[in-house]
């Protein structure tokens, strides 16, 4: 005991060395209160942590209770800080390179829940009917509930060839879905891309990773060369587009704005306070675009759809965003692990936070029998920022409305009998209505040339 008390005026010592380090620029009298604090607090974790080892009833190691401390610890500030072990760390540096073995589904916690935000397309998990909505209830025959998100994404990750079979709940289905799924290394196409029709072309963005800007870069000359010549009008597909690397976030918008703020972050540190600039060169901002968002739209997607948006550079068409407006950085520990921190806010060139609130499409127009689809059953919301546990709430200026109010009501029922495809013309009434917009853009400005001349 005399040994363990030593170890704890050691361990306490350190912290407040560090606060005085820390807090240098701050009066005594802060460091002081800092440091009692802090003293208080990590005796309480040190009793708690003898305690365990004395009485707990199987032996337990104190890196494992440590690790367990970091990972709470985490975990309670918000949904998307958490603690990566060093196979977890590995396996965010492989995800960012978007190739990977696995199911290809993005996931959040709500309600102590394992829960779907957007199965990734092309993958097992997306032609196996995995919908956005979807609870995970268990992971082969493990149950999920309070189950960190890092440690559900280990369990879901493994080699080419190998089966999972994963439980399901899904809103207005009769009972739990198992689907046993085969897992396959995952290489995913950020970018798409496809001439809808003679002069208007459609790029997707699936994910935002370390060559997305290279790939849509390619894709919009591919585009141009299949024309003959430049574009008259572009929809940018951003639809369940869970974000990804905010660098490649201000890339992509910077193809599209030739001048001006695209975003700007917010943080305690003045290195988290950063404003990110458009450039002339390489600009394409001689045609019309819409850009296309729903629920599924986060993070990164987010970004761009906003920085278009308040630009004027394009409508956005669609339903409300998912209200992820936090950033996060990479913090590597020893032994290759590292902590994944919420470090800023991101604000919109106007100013405007979408946290746990969202991109206010500027025509709002939902996809009913796609919706209905997603969502498995009619009713049921997609999971967005604001019913995630421990969300922040918004803050900044100019913050967009209230989406209940912004969005219209419609009794229309789904025809269950029309295949629909997202990013098909014709069986994608979003798409549809995209296209109609950019053609009567161009039907205006030819008119009103036309008229003063």
């Amino acid at each position: 005991m005399a040994n363990r008390k030593q170890q704890l005026r050691t361990l306490v010592l350190i912290l407040v060395v560090t606060g005085v380090l820390w807090f240098g620029g701050r009066t005594v009298g802060r460091v002081s209160a800092v440091a009692k604090e802090t003293y208080e607090n990590i005796e309480v974790f040190t009793n708690v942590l003898a305690l365990v080892q004395k009485n707990y009833v199987d032996p337990v190691s104190t890196k494992q209770l440590i690790d367990g401390a970091i990972t709470g610890m985490l975990n309670a500030l918000d949904p998307h800080s958490s603690y990566l072990p060093p196979e977890m760390y590995k396996e965010l540096q492989v995800d960012t390179r978007g190739s990977f073995g696995g199911l290809g589904i993005e996931i959040t916690t709500r309600n102590s829940v394992l829960t779907v935000v957007s199965p990734i397309e092309d993958t097992p998990a997306y032609k196996a009917g995995v919908k956005p909505g979807d609870q995970i209830i268990k992971i082969e025959d493990e149950f999920t509930k309070d189950m960190p998100l890092v440690e559900a994404v280990k369990k879901m990750r493994g080699p080419k060839g190998t089966s999972i079979k994963l439980t399901l709940r899904r809103e207005g289905a009769p009972k739990l879905i198992d689907l046993t799924l085969t897992r396959e290394v995952i290489k995913i196409q950020s970018v798409k891309s496809r001439l809808l029709e003679n002069g208007y072309g459609y790029l997707r963005v699936t994910q935002f990773q370390e060559r997305t800007d290279d790939d849509l870069q390619r894709h919009f000359a591919e585009l141009e060369k299949e024309n003959g010549g430049p574009l008259s009008g572009l929809v940018l597909d951003l639809r369940n587009d869970p974000g990804g690397l905010l660098t490649q976030a201000i890339k992509v918008a910077d193809e599209f704005i030739d001048s001006g703020l695209i975003v700007y972050t917010d943080g305690r540190l003045e290195s988290q306070k950063q404003k990110y600039f458009a450039h002339k060169a390489g600009s394409h901002t001689e045609f019309p675009m819409v850009v296309l968002v729903n629920g599924g739209s986060a993070s990164a997607s987010e970004i761009v759809a906003g920085a278009l948006q308040d630009h004027k550079r394009a409508l956005v068409l669609g339903t409300q965003t998912f209200g992820k407006g936090s950033v996060q950085t990479i913090l590597p520990l020893e032994e290759n692990a590292a902590v994944r921190l919420t470090t800023a806010r991101y604000y919109t060139p106007n100013g405007r936070s979408i946290q746990a609130t969202g991109i206010t499409p500027d025509i709002v127009l939902d996809n009913p029998i796609v919706q209905a689809k997603a969502e498995g059953g009619r009713g049921f919301p997609m999971v967005r920022e604001e019913n995630l546990p421990r969300h922040f709430e918004q803050k900044g200026k100019g913050a967009p409305g209230n989406p209940e109010e912004s969005a219209p009501k419609t009794d229309e029922e789904p025809d269950e009998n029309l295949a629909v495809h997202e990013g098909e013309l014709g069986k994608d009434p979003q798409l549809d209505r995209a296209l109609e917009l950019l053609k009567s853009w161009n039907v205006f400005k030819t008119v009103v040339a036309q008229s003063g001349s």
